[in-house]
């Protein structure tokens, strides 16, 4: 998630967003085509958005996709076959790689993901990468985890958000040693129990699922986006959870879900990340199935979000602008 969102202590009312598909000038043939990336982020910085996210059947490591307007996109240095993290290149895990996200501060870029059900960190120079590992090592390989979020507080303490597995995938902050990448095991803290019909409906056949989490903090709340149901099931959905505290306790917005099949028109709607655009609006980017009878492999979207705080509760209401939903592609060159 790009940080700049977190310093947002107002939101600015969402323009009208057309969709317009630029017409391509190169000489050269280009094919066009969806975008297939799962648990998507988006990274803003110098004025172009870059899009990475789990690849189908999460193998091989993390790739990156470059963009202006957040529609028409082509891989970094417009090389398919690059990585910015590469499974067997200084870096932990050899499957299952999923669930990035991209943090900066004092210059360097961190990546956090999941490989081989275990949440990781890695480092480099340059928002493209290659990130590597000074010590092949997951977080925390006491049990599996996956999805990692960092939240650094305006206090300076920092929040690695994830997945714990436990008869089900719940979700757990810990306070994080930035420095040594490694949590403080004694602040675990669990962020709440599946409570509402939307995070487990009567066609699950799953245990308990909730994961994908996103932190912000507006003022003076912190907002906890989560996703819910098993990611193969079509009602898979986005919800938010608020809070005093970064460690909680949670209150689930009465609202949820604010992304979800019934709103914007397409099954296993969830697991993405908020993010800052250009035109100063909120977004959140996921991802969705691939059609109505399979899952794999799912499709990009993104939606602009509306901020609407009560006043009477001093919390945001959240909504999806729904007219507005953005389908990304890929130019490529032939």
């Amino acid at each position: 998630m790009n940080n700049k969102f977190l310093s947002k202590t107002t939101i600015a009312s969402l323009a009208i967003i057309t969709a317009v598909l630029c017409a391509c000038t190169s000489e050269k043939p280009v094919s066009e085509s969806e975008i297939f990336f799962a648990d998507p982020t988006i990274f803003v910085e110098n004025g172009k958005y870059y899009l990475t996210g789990t690849r189908e059947n999460g193998g091989g490591g993390f790739q990156i996709l470059e963009s202006d307007n957040l529609e028409n996109w082509h891989y970094y240095n417009e090389d398919s076959t690059y990585f910015i993290l590469k499974s067997g290149e200084q870096t932990f895990g050899d499957k299952g790689f999923w669930a990035p996200q991209i943090y900066k501060e004092n210059g360097i870029y961190h990546f956090f993901y999941t490989a081989n059900e275990q949440v990781v960190a890695a480092k480099a120079d340059s928002l493209t990468g290659p990130y590597r590992q000074n010590i092949i090592r997951p977080i925390d390989g006491s049990e599996k985890n996956i999805d990692p979020f960092l939240f650094k507080d305006e206090d300076g303490k920092y929040y690695l958000y994830h997945v714990r597995f436990d008869n089900g995938n719940y979700l757990w902050s810990a306070e994080y040693d930035f420095d040594n990448d490694s949590i403080y095991k004694n602040t675990l803290t669990k962020c709440f129990e599946m409570t509402d019909a939307w995070e487990k409906t009567d066609n699950n056949i799953w245990p308990p699922i909730m994961e994908g989490p996103t932190v912000i903090k507006l003022d003076s709340i912190y907002y906890l986006f989560y996703s819910a149901n098993h990611y193969q099931n079509p009602d898979y959905a986005v919800g938010y959870a608020t809070a005093t505290s970064p460690s909680g306790p949670w209150t689930k917005h009465p609202n949820n879900p604010i992304i979800h099949r019934d709103i914007v028109g397409e099954n296993g709607s969830g697991h993405g990340d908020l993010f800052m655009g250009l035109d100063n609006t909120p977004y959140y980017v996921y991802h969705i199935h691939n059609n109505d009878s399979t899952a794999n492999p799912r499709h990009t979207r993104i939606i602009p979000l509306k901020f609407s705080k009560n006043d009477s509760t001093g919390i945001y209401d959240i909504t999806a602008d729904k007219e507005h939903i953005i389908i990304p592609h890929i130019n490529q060159v032939k």
